[in-house]
């Protein structure tokens, strides 16, 4: 199994030089947003472990926010993020894309502070840990994905299509299908890769990662009871006297944002705020950060993030000293389809992280109210939605069903021997 990673490369846009990169940018897309994958600067499509890529420029427009608290408006950087979802490791990749579109990325990355020239040290410096992460499906590498989407082709185009009207005749179908299949891959037109071994140092990781927040639970667990009568009381106070900042989205913006969307079966979320200022909420905010790459590694591996089953990959970055966080996702349907798998599914958990963002709709207990306040939740994420400038899928036109149902398809080929029942229900997927 090949796992994936990602890079995070962050850095500060030299003053005045927004807009010039801006419309270089643009010069990366074919529609508004979607990257031209052939393009000049960054051919993405050359690039076999890249899932997704986006560059976006970190613009919040929700500094003043921090006013409602009493704090001086923040004056940070503009900041150019360069993000990628691949397989193996995120140092391999940057360093592919250093040496085979290292001009391009060069002419990109000029616009930026301290951009040297040595390509590859300034992208390995620049790129950001991240506070947590989630992949769909760990070990789905973009070779087998697209391997895949062609054997369904494949085999779609040759089933026979009439009704059956036996199991046997299921049977032969199916066998028909195997047989030419491997004529296809004996003629050399059609690939289906076997996985590579999945690395020792990832094992490791891992378990090092279980390890180390178990024991560190067990350890602070006791005190976190001592104290949850304090830390109960410190949070209702806090969900009663909280700002809540959800006007309506401004209807430019707006506009802006929805011209990016729905070119594809899957699209790009990009977000930006400020976390609540002091101890209790920015020390909160990390502790379920450390719990959801914790789940994220150990737990939900294999289509699911909680009841959600939409969404590709996903991160959450913190900046300036971790008062405000980044969040990006790639995930499948329209922008108020996933909206609404959210609150539907897992309002609570969206609760419980970005409620520590200020503004956000009133909570009770943490998980309660918020994102159920519909309309809120959606005026709050949209205005805190910033424009993706280039988003680069490597599969497009599949969503996560499909790459699912792909997955059973080459299972079931791959099989010696099925029942009658299990060879019609195969055959239902093509």
């Amino acid at each position: 199994m090949t796992p994936q990673s990602q890079f995070t490369v962050v850095a500060p846009v030299i003053a005045g030089r927004e807009a010039a990169l801006k419309t270089l940018l643009a010069t990366m897309t074919v529609q508004p947003g979607v990257a031209d994958s052939r393009n000049s600067l960054m051919p993405f499509a050359e690039f076999g472990q890249l899932h997704f890529a986006r560059l976006v420029l970190l613009e919040d427009p929700t500094l003043a926010d921090v006013e409602a608290y009493g704090l001086p408006l923040p004056r940070p950087p503009v900041y150019l993020a360069f993000l990628g979802d691949c397989d193996g490791s995120a140092q391999e990749c940057l360093a592919d894309l250093a040496q085979r579109a290292g001009s391009g990325l060069s002419t990109v990355f000029r616009h930026c502070v301290g951009f040297d020239g040595a390509l590859l040290p300034w992208m390995l410096a620049n790129d950001r840990r991240l506070a947590a992460s989630y992949v769909n499906w760990v070990g789905r590498t973009v070779l087998q994905i697209k391997e895949e989407s062609a054997l369904q082709r494949l085999l779609a185009a040759r089933v026979d299509r009439t009704p059956l009207v036996s199991a046997a005749q299921a049977q032969r179908q199916r066998q028909d299908l195997v047989t030419h299949v491997q004529s296809e891959r004996a003629a050399g037109r059609l690939s289906l890769s076997a996985p590579q071994p999945t690395p020792l140092a990832w094992w490791l990781a891992r378990i090092g990662n279980a390890v180390i927040v178990v024991l560190t639970t067990i350890v602070a667990l006791p005190f976190l009871v001592v104290l949850s009568p304090f830390l109960i009381y410190r949070l209702r106070r806090l969900e009663a006297s909280d700002p809540e900042i959800c006007p309506p989205p401004d209807p430019a913006a707006l506009l802006e944002l929805q011209q990016l969307e729905d070119y594809d079966v899957s699209n790009q979320y990009t977000a930006i705020g400020s976390v609540k200022p002091g101890l209790f909420r920015r020390g909160l905010l990390r502790l379920i950060l450390v719990a959801i790459q914790f789940a994220s590694r150990n737990l939900f591996t294999r289509g699911y993030l909680a009841r959600v089953q939409t969404i590709h990959f996903a991160r959450w970055l913190f900046l300036d000293d971790k008062t405000r966080v980044v969040f990006t996702s790639n995930y499948d349907g329209g922008h108020q389809a996933y909206m609404d798998d959210f609150i539907n599914k897992v309002a609570w958990g969206l609760n419980i992280v970005f409620s520590n963002g200020i503004g956000w709709p009133r909570t009770d207990w943490l998980i309660a109210r918020g994102a159920r306040r519909e309309h809120l939740f959606k005026y709050y994420q949209r205005r805190h939605q910033i424009p993706t400038q280039v988003w680069y899928k490597a599969y497009p036109g599949l969503t996560l069903s499909d790459l699912a149902r792909n997955s059973r398809i080459r299972e079931g080929l791959e099989r010696t021997r099925m029942s009658d029942g299990e060879a019609l229900a195969w055959l239902k997927l093509l």
